[in-house]
């Protein structure tokens, strides 16, 4: 099972000291917390893709490759690729680039994002979110297939005998992760595919969660792909941590209260006991973290949020050490002792699907 840390890279006051980070800073602050997540052992860093303020990261391949150039082991992956308001076309161009930059350590995970204003930034139409996202990957899942394609569709003018280049490494098209909080229709277009589910897993209860990866499993299997516990899911979750949970719940609360999507709400008890959140030792978050398989079954990946509402970098990478240290050791024994025989304990990336083709 694969671990690791997405972002969404927020430029956000701390607001225990009242200090607002650079973009500049933020930027760097965020490689420097990829470096960390190989240094303590975890398998991925995953970075959002946003196009507005307070948000730093609006092109998450060029900080991809920069990460890429530093690290030998971590899978570089997004956490939102905007596969509504991005040109198909150079989604595969710019991807398949990283993905050789990286020797093979690239996926990404497509999504819509969660900032309407960035549709008629890049002159699309939010009404049309749904079937721009199936309609842009219909032609990415091509352009990264087939070496000449021909293509007509409704929201971009055709291609006639066009090769997007460079192709993918070794022909293996980078893995991609369908994202989404609360759209079915985008686990069945995962499930059509073959293709990962992410469920976000943040911001809404177990019950939502447990519906949605149900659905994806169940038409996956319908589609032939495998059976409906061979489907390949990943969740977010999110996590503060201290040696003493009194001690992870004071030091976080004034972060939670103020944080820009869900400060000034529920209050930080009842968010954690309707959500996944989990704010307590290292021990709480290990029961907590599985538990998850008890309504969504044995999966692949794990990211946690650990770097927004203004924490500081030496508080995340704090966090980083925990987790690295206590937390993911044990869950990764603990998760291979539960899966069952013929469930995949990862996705299937480029190394795997490479050796599987030249056998």
């Amino acid at each position: 099972m694969q671990f690791g840390i997405f972002t969404v890279g927020d430029v956000t006051t701390d607001p225990t000291t009242g200090r607002t980070p650079t973009e500049h800073e933020r930027i760097k602050n965020t490689v420097a917390i990829a470096l960390k997540a190989e240094e303590v052992g975890l398998d991925v860093f995953a970075t959002g893709e946003h196009h507005n303020p307070p948000f730093v990261p609006s092109s998450p391949t060029t900080l991809l490759g920069h990460i890429a150039a530093r690290t030998e082991n971590l899978i570089l992956s997004t956490s939102t690729t905007l596969i509504t308001t991005n040109d198909p076309v150079k989604i595969a161009e710019d991807y398949a680039t990283l993905q050789h930059l990286a020797d093979g350590r690239v996926d990404l995970m497509m999504g819509r994002g969660n900032t309407g204003p960035v549709y008629p930034w890049f002159g699309q139409d939010i009404r049309q979110g749904i079937p721009l996202a199936i309609e842009n990957y219909a032609l990415l899942h091509k352009l990264w297939r087939e070496d000449v394609v021909d293509w007509e569709g409704k929201f971009r003018s055709a291609l006639q005998g066009f090769t997007s280049t460079p192709r993918p490494l070794d022909g293996v098209p980078p893995f991609v992760w369908h994202g989404s909080i609360r759209s079915p229709e985008i686990a069945e277009q995962a499930a059509y595919y073959g293709d990962g589910f992410f469920a976000n897993h943040i911001f809404w209860p177990k019950q939502h969660t447990e519906k949605m990866v149900r659905l994806y499993r169940q038409r996956y299997a319908h589609y032939g792909h495998g059976t409906e516990e061979q489907a390949i899911v990943g969740l977010g979750g999110q996590v503060f941590m201290r040696k003493n949970s009194q001690d992870a719940v004071r030091e976080f609360r004034p972060y939670f209260d103020n944080a820009p999507v869900y400060g000034h709400g529920p209050s930080l008890e009842d968010f954690s006991s309707q959500t996944p959140l989990t704010v307590g030792s290292p021990q709480e978050v290990i029961e907590r973290t599985l538990s998850f398989r008890e309504y969504v079954g044995d999966y692949q990946r794990q990211l946690f949020l650990v770097d927004h509402a203004g924490l500081p970098l030496k508080t995340v990478l704090e966090q980083l050490d925990i987790l690295g240290e206590e937390v993911v050791p044990v869950l990764r024994k603990e998760f291979a002792n539960l899966r069952p025989a013929g469930v995949p304990a990862t996705a299937p990336l480029h190394p795997a699907v490479l050796a599987s083709k030249e056998v």
